[in-house]
């Protein structure tokens, strides 16, 4: 399966992960992905804010937002 992001996005991606141990853009974002899909896992049922905040200020970091 392929995902497609915008070039802008993938261009500060990369250079996020410079230096960073990931070996390329696609490591970190199935990274990143599998570490919001396991704070839902953890709980099952609504987000706290608290939790909601920090989503967003992940997603922001990354470009998302």
């Amino acid at each position: 399966m392929t995902i497609k992001i915008p070039r802008q996005l993938y261009n500060k991606l990369r250079t996020i992960i410079e230096g960073s141990g990931f070996s390329s853009v696609n490591e970190f974002i199935v990274y990143v992905l599998r570490d919001l899909v396991a704070l839902h896992k953890e709980d099952e049922d609504k987000l706290t804010a608290e939790e909601i905040k920090l989503l967003k200020e992940r997603l922001k970091k990354l470009g998302y937002l």
